[in-house]
C-alpha cells in the first residue's frame, strides 16, 4: 500500500483562532500519512526584530497548535522571515513543534542543526525531508555560531550593456558553487538514510507566476541528480509551475496556504506593526484582491494546491495535487473535479506551459495527476527534461 505524502505552502498563522482557517481542508490533511507544511513566521513570545525588510511579528506559540489538530507531521523552517525574530524566534518555534509531535527542519541554533535532515517514518517507509532558504535576506542565514535556516545563496549579475540608460537591465542568476556542493553532500548523505527523500527550496520572484529565475531549474534539478525523490518550492506567494525530471515530480512553487493576517500584521494596513518600506517595489506588481480581508495580494494568489505525493519502496508511484481557492475568510476550499477545481487545474496547466514545463496531466479520482511510475509519458518526460 503506497504512502501519501501532502505539502502545503506558506503558513502565516497571526490572526486568532488560526486552527479555523484549515477547516475546508482538515479532513483532508488529516488522512494523509504525512502532512508537511512550510511555517513562514517565527512563533515566540519574546522575539527582537532583527529584520531589515518587512519583519514578520512575533506569532504566539499557541498558534501552532492549528498545526497539531491538523496531524501535520513535518513542518519545514528555512525561509526568508524566520530570523526575523532573532535567535529566541528561531528557537521558540522549533521548540514549539517538538512540543506538538512536529518534527522541525531547515532551522537551528547553528547552520549544522539547519542543515540536518528530518526523518519519519510511515508504513515501513522512512520519509526524509530537507529544507532551504535560495531568497535571504543574509540576515536569515544561520552559521556556525549564528541561529538562523539552511542557505542557498544565489548570485546575481545584471548585464547592462544591451539596456538602454534607466531601463531594467538583463538579470542572470545562479547557485552558488558551494552552497551547491553543500546542498548535494546534505542530499547524498540524507539519501543513504531514508527511502523516499524530499527537498523543499523557498526559492523564487514573488508574484510571478510566468517566469522562473535562471537559477530555479538547475537548482531543482541538482537536488533530483543528487538524490532527491521529490522537490518542493514555496515563497512566491502565487502558484508556479510544475515537472518531471529523471522520473521525480518538481513543484516550482505551491504557493502560500494560509495567509491568517490581521489589521496589525498586514503590510498594506494603515495600523500595520509591520510598516512598508520605502523601496518595496515587489507590492507593486499587482493590485491587491480586496474582496478577502487583509489579505496583502493579488486575485491570482487566492489559486492554490495541496501537492499530493504516493510513495512505496520502489519509489514515487504518483504525483500530483489537489487544487484549492482561498475564500472570502480567507480559508483555502479544497475541490474536486467540478468547476471550481477544473478552474484552478486549468489555471495550473497554463502556468506551467508558459515558461515550457515538461509536464502533462490527468484527472484521476484523487486530482490532476503529473507524473504515473510506468507510463509512457512519464518515462518520455523522465528521459528528455528540456533545457535548464
Amino acid at each position: 500500500m503506497p504512502v501519501e505524502l501532502v505539502f502545503v505552502g506558506d503558513l502565516m498563522l497571526s490572526a486568532a483562532d488560526p486552527g479555523s482557517y484549515f477547516d475546508p481542508a482538515r479532513v483532508l490533511l488529516a488522512g494523509a500519512d504525512a502532512a508537511i507544511g512550510h511555517v513562514e513566521w517565527p512563533h515566540t513570545d519574546r522575539g527582537q526584530v532583527y529584520a531589515v525588510d518587512i519583519p514578520a511579528p512575533a506569532v504566539p506559540p499557541a498558534h501552532l497548535d492549528a498545526l497539531a489538530d491538523c496531524g501535520f507531521a513535518v513542518a519545514t523552517l528555512a525561509g526568508n522571515h524566520m530570523f526575523d525574530q532573532g535567535p529566541f524566534g528561531v528557537q521558540d518555534s522549533i521548540d514549539g513543534l517538538r512540543q506538538r509531535g512536529i518534527v522541525p527542519v531547515g532551522a537551528g541554533m547553528t547552520v549544522a542543526e539547519a542543515r540536518r535532515p528530518a526523518i519519519i517514518e510511515r508504513g515501513g517507509l522512512r520519509l526524509g525531508f530537507l529544507s532551504y532558504n535560495a531568497v535571504g535576506p543574509r540576515e536569515s542565514w544561520a552559521t556556525s555560531v549564528k541561529a538562523g535556516v539552511a542557505p542557498v545563496r544565489v548570485h546575481a549579475h545584471y548585464e547592462l550593456d544591451i539596456a538602454s540608460p534607466g531601463s531594467p537591465p538583463t538579470e542572470h542568476t545562479a547557485a552558488d558553487t558551494e552552497s551547491a556542493e553543500l546542498l548535494q553532500a546534505d542530499i547524498e548523505a540524507a539519501r543513504a538514510e531514508v527511502d523516499v527523500l524530499s527537498v523543499c527550496l523557498h526559492k523564487g520572484m514573488g508574484f510571478v507566476h510566468a517566469q522562473l529565475a535562471q537559477y530555479e531549474r538547475p537548482l531543482a534539478h541538482l537536488a533530483v541528480d543528487a538524490g532527491a525523490d521529490i522537490v518542493i518550492g514555496h515563497h512566491a506567494h502565487i502558484l508556479r509551475g510544475v515537472e518531471v525530471y529523471r522520473g521525480k515530480p518538481i513543484f516550482h512553487g505551491i504557493n502560500h496556504f494560509v495567509a491568517a493576517y490581521t489589521e496589525q500584521t498586514d503590510p498594506l494596513s494603515p495600523a500595520a506593526h509591520r510598516p512598508r518600506p520605502r523601496r518595496a517595489p515587489s507590492l507593486d506588481f499587482f493590485t491587491v484582491d480586496r474582496e478577502v480581508p487583509h489579505f496583502p495580494f493579488p486575485s491570482e494568489s487566492r489559486h492554490t494546491m495541496i501537492a499530493r505525493v504516493h510513495a512505496d519502496a520502489d519509489g514515487i508511484v504518483d504525483a500530483g495535487y489537489v487544487p484549492c481557492y482561498i475564500n472570502t475568510s480567507a480559508q483555502p476550499v479544497t475541490f474536486g473535479d467540478g468547476a471550481d477545481g477544473k478552474a484552478t487545474a486549468a489555471y495550473v496547466e497554463r502556468i506551467t506551459a508558459e515558461v515550457g514545463l515538461p509536464a502533462t496531466f490527468r484527472w484521476t479520482s484523487a486530482g490532476p495527476v503529473f507524473f504515473e511510475r510506468g507510463t509512457a509519458a512519464a518515462q518520455l518526460v523522465a528521459t528528455d527534461a528540456g533545457p535548464s
